[in-house]
């Protein structure tokens, strides 16, 4: 099974109106929307009536847009973004003076996709994939047995074996509590025709995730284009 993902719903307009764009042509099968954002509020109305599969898309890193947002949960979803943008392998450590603003946000997040969409959500990943810090992990603050997008999916050879084998203890770290895919892939990674057939041929026998961000003009254009519709 191929789930093709389009993620940051609710961002702003312009990625709102295009994923749902995506959706309309059948091009997408699910997305995951951002809480507190400048068109969250607008985003769930249209997902809803569209009829699409919705996930929450857990924001640790971009600082809230909306107009109205708790001062309170403002003052900590800031504190944790500077932390994550502190350095590069912010994902990798664990912050024990954090550990009550992660709680805290993410359950604010969880309360407001439930608000807007009148259900939990469908599955959960995260912007820029923060979802998967230390802090989210060694706290299980993800609810036990829901859909959780893993770690991306690498061949021998593609990257080092520290990395691979950080990625390896990651998932099996989130399959003891999670559901997960088999393999999670990059649309702008795989646009070439060899690339996303490997994804179209593992397809065929694994459930694969796709993730993409119409947003951007690439990855529309791919979406929208004969060749990816044929392919799928």
């Amino acid at each position: 099974m191929l789930i093709v993902n389009a993620d940051d719903l609710g961002w702003d307009k312009a990625a709102t109106d295009s994923t749902l764009s995506c959706y309309a042509k059948n091009r997408i099968t699910s997305t995951s929307a951002m809480v507190f954002m400048e068109d969250s509020e607008r985003a769930a109305e249209l997902a809803l009536a569209a009829g699409i599969d919705v996930g929450l898309h857990i924001n640790l890193c971009e600082r809230f847009t909306a107009r109205t947002v708790p001062a309170r949960l403002r003052e900590l979803h800031d504190r944790i973004c500077r932390f994550m943008k502190a350095s590069k392998y912010a994902l990798l450590l664990y912050h024990p003076f954090l550990r009550g603003h992660f709680s805290y946000v993410f359950a604010a997040q969880q309360a407001e996709f439930q608000r807007l969409y009148g259900r939990e959500p469908s599955h959960l990943d995260g912007h820029q994939h923060k979802h998967l810090a230390s802090n989210m992990l060694i706290q299980r603050i993800l609810p036990s047995g829901t859909k959780v997008r893993r770690s991306f999916s690498f061949e021998a050879g593609e990257k080092g074996f520290v990395n691979r084998f950080y990625r390896t203890q990651v998932d099996r770290c989130l399959a003891r509590r999670h559901r997960l895919t088999d393999y999670f892939f990059s649309l702008p990674q795989h646009v070439t025709p060899d690339r996303f057939g490997r994804v179209i041929n593992l397809a065929k026998g694994a459930n694969v995730e796709l993730m993409t961000h119409p947003l951007l003009r690439r990855e529309y254009d791919f979406l929208m284009s004969d060749e990816y519709r044929q392919a799928v």
